[in-house]
């Protein structure tokens, strides 16, 4: 897949774990691109490292939307435990 349908997925996917995950986080769209966008590549990973399955095989393909999201997920997880309660002056 091309860096363009990256972003998209990322987009995509950063959204919907913006949504199972709601609350206030210290970022915006921007953010929550590059989460998406980092997140798929973490679920294709963790998908062929866990599962030995290629997880990120098109654009069309489910798994690749599931792995975006589920990674997504995680990584907005970790994000708000790093990123804390801090409050901006």
């Amino acid at each position: 897949m091309g860096i363009i349908a990256w972003i998209l997925i990322g987009l995509i996917a950063g959204f919907i774990a913006k949504a199972i995950m709601p609350g206030k986080d210290p970022g915006g769209v921007i953010i929550t691109i590059l989460i998406g966008i980092a997140g798929g590549l973490l679920g294709g990973f963790l998908g062929k490292v866990i599962f030995g399955v290629d997880s990120i095989d098109g654009f069309f393909e489910i798994s690749t939307w599931i792995a975006a999201i589920i990674g997504s997920v995680i990584l907005l997880a970790l994000y708000r435990l790093v990123t804390g309660n801090r409050r901006h002056a």
